[in-house]
């Protein structure tokens, strides 16, 4: 079974990380042969910010809620780089996925590259503005 660590903590994260959630759903039907373990950072936390995305997008609930919000983006940061290798540890997954370019994407990153496990990074598309 391929375990996987989807790491989120923001809106733009959570639009995409359903997309991909609803794939494994999918693939899973017949047999589990994907195991994704959500850890939400807590980036954007509240419920307009973040859990009517679960309830209306059907993103699976989080395995791990950190809750590391409302500081600067340093403080943030560091604490999420803490926490999330923590339960990257605990999970050991065989791969993390992260999304766009937030605090939670560049912690998750260097928690996980610290510690060996490969990252996917998915992000939203071109920002050049040259088409």
């Amino acid at each position: 079974m391929l375990k996987i660590s989807t790491v989120i903590g923001a809106r733009p994260q959570f639009i995409k990380a359903s997309a991909l959630s609803r794939q494994i759903k999918l693939f899973n039907e017949n047999s589990s042969r994907i195991k994704e373990s959500i850890i939400h950072t807590g980036q954007h936390f509240d419920n307009k910010m973040s859990d009517i995305f679960f309830r209306e997008l059907d993103i699976p609930n989080p395995k791990y809620n950190l809750g590391i919000g409302g500081g600067t983006h340093g403080e943030n940061t560091g604490r999420m780089i803490e926490s999330i290798e923590k339960k990257i540890l605990k999970e050991s997954p065989d791969i993390a996925i992260v999304f766009g370019d937030t605090d939670s994407t560049l912690a998750a990153s260097i928690a996980c590259s610290k510690i060996k496990i490969p990252v996917a990074h998915i992000e939203a598309g071109l920002r050049s503005n040259n088409k």
